[in-house]
């Protein structure tokens, strides 16, 4: 049986591929879409996400919308530079004909939870706000997950947003310790893997000449391609969110150690940092498995073929 999936997300261009790839993996059955501020301000990325899963024909997946500020300290900086002001590189889809679930996300997802008869993963590739928000109301509802992914931080690679944060966390690193300082079985996929993890222009055009839902995906991710370009020479781009929705569709993909993790929640230059203690393997309950190996081909060619798939289907 396929494994019940919630993507939690602030949509985003590698956050729209992420959805996808889920919805083209038979291994999970992605049963709800929570939304986060982050790229984009929140009805920016409830409405791209609604319009993603309608764009591979799944409008039945619930939308439900969550939180639209971090808990404590605003986000300072949207990503609109990166992602495009409506968060989706420029690219307009059609309007989905379905509405948001008029639950909070929190509530959508503590609901599936406890109703679930199989274990759920999440894969929140957004800022944790959400997750975090479950673990103070719903905490019983949070015991239930039976694995989280998240996309966030970095062990030895810095930043991406400042010298020392990663953005997810940075976006909000109150939640985000929050989260990682859990009991919550959570598998940190960070900078360490994603960077090194490059789709390239052949990659992009394979899925692209796949039909119109591999051609929409291809255009999305034109403005991510110009950006690399631009900012880093590269040929191709880091698909950070679709590497952890990769390794929740298939668990092991990604080579773990078992780490102490803090985040820094100062208001110094070091905001947002996690500080991934790699001298040792730890024991602790709150320790999370940090994603340290990845063999980057062959997780590329996992993402371009499941992509590739979606008009087949």
């Amino acid at each position: 049986m396929p494994t019940p999936l919630v993507i939690d997300t602030d949509p985003g261009i590698d956050d729209a591929l992420a959805i996808l790839l889920a919805l083209a993996s038979p291994e999970v059955d992605l049963r709800l879409v929570t939304t986060v501020h982050g790229n984009v301000e929140l009805d920016r990325t409830t409405d791209n996400a609604l319009r993603v899963l309608h764009l591979a024909g799944r409008s039945d997946v619930p939308v439900a919308a969550g939180a639209a500020e971090s808990l404590v300290h605003p986000q300072p900086e949207r990503a609109g530079h990166v992602h495009g002001s409506a968060g989706l590189g420029g690219v307009e889809l059609p309007p989905s004909p379905a509405s948001v679930d008029p639950r909070p996300a929190v509530v959508a997802l503590a609901e599936l939870l406890m109703t679930s008869p199989e274990p759920v993963t999440v894969a929140a590739v957004g800022p944790l706000t959400n997750l975090a928000l479950l673990l103070r109301v719903f905490p019983e509802a949070a015991a239930r997950i039976g694995r989280l992914v998240v996309m966030g931080g970095s062990a030895a690679r810095g930043g991406n947003v400042t010298a020392a944060a990663e953005f997810n966390v940075w976006a909000d690193a109150e939640a985000a310790q929050a989260v990682l300082a859990s009991t919550l079985p959570t598998v940190l996929v960070g900078l360490d893997v994603t960077l090194p993890t490059v789709l390239d222009a052949e990659g992009i055009a394979r899925f692209a000449a796949a039909g119109p839902i591999g051609a929409t995906a291809a255009a999305i991710l034109q403005q991510y391609l110009d950006h690399a370009r631009t900012a880093y020479g590269t040929t191709g781009v880091v698909v950070h969110d679709a590497l952890a929705v990769t390794e929740a569709v298939v668990p092991g993909t990604l080579g773990t150690v078992r780490r102490d993790v803090v985040v820094d929640t100062g208001l110094g230059s070091g905001r947002g940092q996690t500080l991934v203690d790699r001298r040792t393997v730890s024991t602790a309950p709150t320790a999370v498995e940090v994603a340290e190996t990845v063999d980057s081909p062959a997780a590329v060619e996992f993402l371009v073929s499941r992509l590739a798939s979606l008009d087949a289907r």
